[in-house]
């Protein structure tokens, strides 16, 4: 069991898994799967476009990562984990059918420039998937 650490007097948080190790990839690669998927539905993203999502993915691949995750690389679970955060964040911030629509909405915030939230994070790649959490986390106070 990970022990949970105070880094804020008054807020526990768990340290950051490694995600160098296999093993540490290995353990969390299925779930992070599951919650890719079940984000994926919600937001009516297609299987190219999801793929698009975990850094260029085959369509191929997409479909065996349902069947059977096996293990994600970093760069894979780290995209994971930022989009389960944007969408932690919109669900915190908005009604669910509204937060679940703002992803393919175009937005007229300066960092979207127009475009929809989910097409500027294709684009930006992982630091864009970082900039659309950071968003999130500062209109909902920083937590």
């Amino acid at each position: 069991m990970i022990n949970s650490i105070q880094t804020v007097p008054g807020y526990e948080s768990e340290p950051t898994p490694d995600l160098s190790r296999l093993q540490t990839r290995e353990r969390l690669s299925q779930s992070a799967v599951d919650g890719f998927f079940a984000i994926m539905e919600k937001w009516h993203v297609p299987v190219e476009t999801a793929g698009d999502l975990l850094g260029g993915m085959p369509r191929s691949s997409v479909y065996k990562l349902k069947t059977a995750a096996g293990t994600l690389r970093q760069d894979e679970l780290t995209r994971i984990s930022y989009l389960i955060g944007i969408y932690t964040g919109l669900h915190i911030l908005l009604p669910d059918d509204l937060a679940d629509a703002w992803i393919s909405q175009p937005n007229d915030d300066v960092l979207f420039a127009g475009q929809t939230p989910l097409g500027y994070m294709i684009r930006a790649g992982i630091p864009g998937l970082q900039q659309v959490r950071s968003l999130l986390d500062a209109a909902r106070g920083g937590r």
